[in-house]
């Protein structure tokens, strides 16, 4: 029987989702003691073997458990393991191990009922302190809060508070008047315009809004703007816009046109040698794969800024092994690119209606310079002269999606795709996935930028569903 000290007023045990999640998640709780069922290590142990994420994420936790039980003797273990935090309080690790443990009546023995009688048998142990159930399996809450067991969700890996508060990357000043004079007169600063190397610089001097952030976009309006800048530089007295390219009319970028005041900041985030990382957002339908293909193709095969294009996403399920298909990489990754294919047919199809991307030699030029890749095989990779497009980014987790960005190298820029409403993976959620902790993390880094798409580009059958489904 666990021995805990009578002074702890919070006990939280830790179910295996949550360990998997965050390998951290041990360090996470300020003064407050860590309890870990033995069920929970038997979890870990079967987890442990194989190249999937979840077993190389289960063998870190085990090797941080191995490390804190290292140094200690037997009894101290029996005690409480002194856990170091950064906030400088310190808590304690313990285990939970029941020889003669009850299973629950009318439940079957499971891993999630054994974690739950342990949870309730230390809580009739300890009624003079709160012993909270910590698991992102909702199910698992569910049963925890019918048999009258505190639950909670593991929330420190929340980018934000609010699943609505990630940030749009715009701001559109969309009452500002017909002439743009009511832009300025919103602001109230004063304003400086210089012209830099064909670039046009408005620098403003005053009290800067609170909700700005550098790599954003400020507009007159949505559609016929007459004022499109990004934020370059900000601070709480000044800040230095650059106005946008007019991606609108004339070439576009490999034939493609911005419609709207955001599509056109996509473009020039897109086409900006200055910005590293894009982040788009946006639902189905509003030109997100179709846009940066074509950026893509213009700077790699056009501008030759780049050497190739990589693009990759996470078959569904995530971490699956694709190795059961046959073929090569690019072929087993090819069920899951449909919305690469159906790209390239528009991006390559004449005023005619015709396409040539069922041409073989079409697929064969473009080969040599497009690469599908499974995020499975991009671990310890540097990607250098690389335009590298992840799509479906909000079906990764913040540290998967870590080790992707981390692959950049020398003259690499790296585009994020994704949908925050449409995630696919167990336990994410849209201000706990990766694409959420990216846009938050990179938010005031100047190499970054980032917007979220609003118009549905498909048809009215698909902007019908977006809002009545």
């Amino acid at each position: 029987m666990v021995r805990i000290d009578k002074k702890a007023t919070r006990l939280y045990v830790l179910d295996t989702n949550v360990l998997i999640h965050d390998p951290a998640a041990l360090y996470q709780f300020e003064e407050h003691d860590v309890v870990i069922p033995m069920t929970v290590l038997e979890e870990l142990d079967k987890h442990k073997n194989g190249i999937r994420e979840i077993a190389r994420t289960a063998r870190q936790v085990s090797r941080t458990l191995s490390d804190l039980t290292s140094q200690v003797s037997f009894d101290e273990i029996q005690q409480g393991i002194p856990i170091p935090r950064i906030s400088g309080e310190t808590g304690r690790l313990r285990f939970l191990c029941y020889q003669d443990l009850k299973p629950l009546d009318n439940l079957e023995d499971s891993p999630d009922n054994r974690i739950l009688a342990e949870t309730c048998r230390l809580r009739d142990e300890r009624p003079d302190a709160s012993v909270i159930l910590v698991t992102k399996d909702i199910n698992l809450r569910v049963k925890a809060s019918a048999l009258k067991v505190p639950v909670e969700d593991y929330l420190n890996d929340r980018a934000f508070s609010d699943s609505d508060a990630m940030i749009e990357g715009t701001k559109v000043y969309a009452d500002a008047g017909q002439d743009g004079d009511g832009l300025w007169s919103c602001l109230n600063v004063e304003v400086k315009v210089e012209r830099v190397d064909h670039h046009t610089f408005y620098q403003l001097s005053g009290e800067m809004p609170r909700d700005w952030h550098v790599g954003m976009l400020v507009s007159d309006s949505d559609n016929g703007a007459d004022f499109e800048a990004i934020v370059r530089e900000l601070s709480p007295s000044s800040a230095r816009l650059q106005l946008l390219t007019n991606y609108r009319h004339h070439a576009g970028v490999w034939g493609v046109h911005a419609h709207d005041s955001r599509q056109n900041f996509t473009l020039n985030l897109l086409m900006d040698s200055e910005i590293d990382l894009v982040t788009i957002a946006g639902n189905a339908g509003t030109g997100k794969t179709f846009m940066t293909l074509a950026a893509a193709f213009q700077q790699t095969l056009d501008a030759k800024q780049f050497e190739r294009i990589v693009f990759t996403r996470a078959p569904i399920p995530m971490g699956e092994d694709i190795g059961f298909l046959p073929g090569t990489e690019e072929e087993k990754m090819s069920p899951w690119m449909g919305a690469f294919h159906d790209n390239m047919d528009n991006l390559l199809r004449s005023e005619d209606g015709d396409t040539s991307w069922d041409n073989g030699a079409t697929r064969q030029l473009l080969g040599s310079r497009v690469q599908i890749r499974s995020p499975g095989f991009m671990r310890g990779r540097t990607l250098n002269d690389t335009f590298l497009i992840i799509d479906e980014a909000q079906n990764f987790t913040p540290k998967q999606l870590k080790a992707l960005v981390s692959r950049a190298g020398r003259n690499t820029k790296i585009v994020c795709l994704g949908n925050v409403g449409q995630i696919d993976t167990p336990y994410l959620t849209a201000n706990t996935c990766g694409m959420a902790a990216v846009v938050e993390r990179f938010r005031d880094w100047p190499h970054a930028g980032h917007v979220t798409l609003k118009s549905v580009e498909r048809s009215r059958l698909a902007l019908a569903a977006e809002e009545l489904l």
